[in-house]
Order: structure tokens, then sequence, then C-alpha cells
């Protein structure tokens, strides 16, 4: 007889999504490539998986600092100084090393202070509901990030009214804002680039039409932050040279390759985060010893060392970018590490993944629901420690790819940062 815990866990096994993926897993088990056990790493991004050697192109730590030896040094410092845990939640106490890495965190990005989460996913599901009230509205771009969307339902559940807007589309988000009216203020979430397409929001657009519509912007730049702008300090520095109306949440583990995220903003914005974000309160902090690696990757990425490896970054992004266009392929994004090449059907974009992982490379095969229906893409991350023959393999691989599988062809041989291409009108029949 079965227990009423297994009857749920059948009836959730037979609802929307997670039908689809349990039915995905049964039918295709041989190319769905979502639950890969990394056996073993090695120097120049190469894993083993099921007991082969290949080229990581899956690796969101962009410059490599997950192997650096100082980071790695500074890791074990921390675990030797603090141990492996800070014991209780910020609320009541904090080590040295959290309160000085959040102050190095704002000077490098030129805030006024920043507090840290011990995700991003956190971040976004604690500040957003912190910074409304049944008074005020969110608005998200409509690609936002998931953990954005779950920060929405949260300030839903507390009164708050949400909307979506259509992606990077200045006048639909005034038409939204419109719409919502009457408000005290409006909050206007988006991604600094959007994590699978690489495509970055007119910002400068967003900004202004904030100012006019009592709102101000809060943008996710998980996948900007270590590689936009000078030193890296992401999207909103670069594009908009200023962060006045501006909170800014930022990743400390994909290109930083370290653990958490933070908040960044005004010192009054911050100190209202720290008093009415529930994952700070009621929560457990980021671990000291990745504080302790926190503080040697500032110290890169505040030195003449960081331009060497964003050099090296940006010269095997052009690289990919060149050789991938000369193809023909349809590529989304192209001036961050973070390229998709469009494939289109589920079933051929799980085929695909499968291909270039036999010829020696990995990469990540993305369907619906995490991309519109009918237009899956290879989502690759470009590191600075891949090596040339790793870029130029990979470029031969989706050559003899496009041979093998009818993939979607470019229009032109331009980049495609913003606005978006994900439309199944791009997919041939």
């Amino acid at each position: 007889m079965k227990t009423p815990l297994e009857e749920q866990a059948h009836v959730l096994g037979e609802m929307g999504l997670t039908r689809f993926f349990r039915r995905m897993m049964a039918e295709k088990p041989d190319v769905l490539m979502k639950n890969v056990t990394v056996e073993a790493v090695r120097p120049g991004r190469w894993i083993r998986v099921e007991g082969r050697w290949v080229r990581n192109f899956g690796s969101d730590s962009f410059l490599g600092l997950d192997q650096h030896p100082r980071v790695q040094e500074a890791l074990v410092r921390g675990v030797r100084q603090w141990g492996t845990h800070n014991g209780t939640s910020r609320a009541f106490s904090s080590v040295a090393a959290n309160v000085e890495a959040e102050q190095r965190l704002a000077a490098w990005l030129g805030t006024e202070a920043a507090v840290m989460y011990p995700s991003v996913s956190l971040a976004n599901m604690g500040a957003l509901p912190a910074l409304a009230t049944r008074h005020d509205v969110i608005v998200a771009d409509q690609y936002a990030h998931n953990s954005i969307e779950e920060g929405m339902r949260l300030a839903k559940a507390r009164g708050v009214r949400c909307a979506k807007f259509a992606h990077n589309d200045p006048q639909d988000l005034e038409r939204t804002l419109r719409a919502l009216r009457p408000y005290r203020r409006a909050v206007i979430a988006l991604d600094g680039v959007y994590s699978m397409s690489g495509q970055l929001p007119p910002l400068r657009q967003f900004q202004h039409i904030a100012s006019l519509h009592d709102g101000f912007l809060y943008v996710d730049d998980a996948h900007g932050t270590g590689v936009i702008g000078e030193q890296g300090r992401g999207t909103v520095w670069e594009t908009l040279g200023h962060y006045e109306n501006v909170v800014v949440i930022g990743s400390l583990s994909k290109a930083l390759s370290c653990l958490g995220g933070f908040a960044a903003a005004s010192r009054k914005v911050v100190e209202i985060l720290q008093l009415r974000s529930q994952p700070l309160i009621f929560g457990g902090p980021v671990p000291p010893p990745y504080l302790s690696a926190l503080l040697a990757v500032l110290d890169i990425l505040m030195s003449p060392e960081y331009v060497q490896l964003r050099a090296a970054l940006d010269a095997n992004v052009r690289c990919f970018v060149e050789g991938a266009r000369r193809l023909g392929l349809v590529l989304l994004g192209g001036c961050v590490p973070i390229v998709s090449v469009l494939v289109g059907p589920e079933d051929t974009t799980l085929q695909a993944g499968r291909f270039l992982f036999e010829r020696g490379y990995y990469v990540q095969s993305v369907v619906f629901p995490a991309v519109p229906h009918g237009a899956g893409v290879l989502r690759i991350q470009i590191n600075s420690n891949h090596t040339d023959d790793a870029i130029h393999g990979l470029v031969e691989a989706l050559a003899e790819l496009k041979r093998a599988y009818p993939l979607p062809e470019a229009e032109a041989n331009v980049p495609s940062c913003s606005p978006p291409v994900l439309s199944v009108t791009a997919i041939p029949a």
C-alpha cells in the first residue's frame, strides 16, 4: 500500500513540466545530458564524463579563477582561520571577513554599499519582495531569470501587483506601467545579460522610462559580473556610468568563481535590505572560507592581471564567434562569454548536444521551458583558459554538426547582442 507521500509524488510526477521531463528521461536517455556527473577535471577546461575526457564549454567560471592558485590558497587559509561555517544568521553576527568582503565589493563596483547572499537566487527572492509594498508594482522582462519570477511570486503573496513586459521592448514597458497606474513606485526588473542568449538590454532607454514613471531599475547582472566593463564591474556601470536609481544584483559564483550573490546600491537601500530581506534574517550566510577566496579574487580584479585575463577571454569569444559565423550559424549573443547556437526542435537540440559530446566537446542543450518551444539552443560558455585548439576544434565539430543536421541559416553576418531572435519563425520546417 502506497503512503500519502508516495501517492503525492506520483500525482506530481504526472503534472505539467514534471511529466514532460520524466517522459524525456524515459524516451531519450542516450541524448538527454541534463544530469551528467563530472568525474574529474584537469587544466585546460577538460572534464571526464562517462569515462571519457572532453573539453568543457559548459562552465560559467569565465575567467578561470576556479583554478587560480591564489584563490585556492585563500580558500584553504579561510578554513584554517574561520572554520567551515559562521554558525549563525547574520542578523546576530558576522565574521570580520564578511564585513570586509562587502566593503571591498562596494569599492570595486563603485557603489556606496553591498550586501551578500548565499546565492543569486536567494538574493532575488529576498531583495525583490523587500523593495516593494502593496502600494507599489513590480514589472519584469518576460525573459528575466527564473529567480526574479520567484521573487515576484513572494512579493505578490504580500499584495504587490506584478506584471511582465515584452523582452527588451521599451515601448511595451511604458504601456505596462501606464496600465498599472495608480501606484507609488515601480520596480523594473531585468537581466543585465540574458543567460540563455547572451543578449543585453537597452538599459539607457529603460532608465529614462523609469525616471518618467516613478520607477527604478533592478538589474540581475549575474552573467555580466566580472566580464563586462572596466575591471569587470558589469553591465550597469559600462552602460550608464553610474548607479543612480539602480539596484544591482551580482554573482560571486560565476566569473568570480567563489560562492554566493550580492545586492549593491546606495547605503540607505542596502540598510533596508538588511532589515526587510528574509533570507538575510532567517537564512545562513556565505561560509567564511569563500569570503577569504573572494578577497583574493577582488585583489585580482583590481590588478593588471585582470586585464590579461579579460584579454584572453575576449580573444577567445571573438575567435569562436567569428568561426561560428563563417559557418552561417544563427548565433544569439556574441558580445559576452555566453553564445547560443540556434538549433530549433527539442529532439534535434538534444541530439546535437550529444553529437558534439561524442566528438569531445561538452556544451549545454537548452530546450523548452528555458527557451520558447521549438527554439532550442546549444549554449556555449567561453572561458579565458580555453586553448586555441579547443576553440578551433569546437568550431570544426559545429561544421560537422551542420552537415549532419538541418540547422537554421543566419540571414546576416552581424553581431546579435540585443534584442531577441528567439523565435520559432526562424526555424525551418
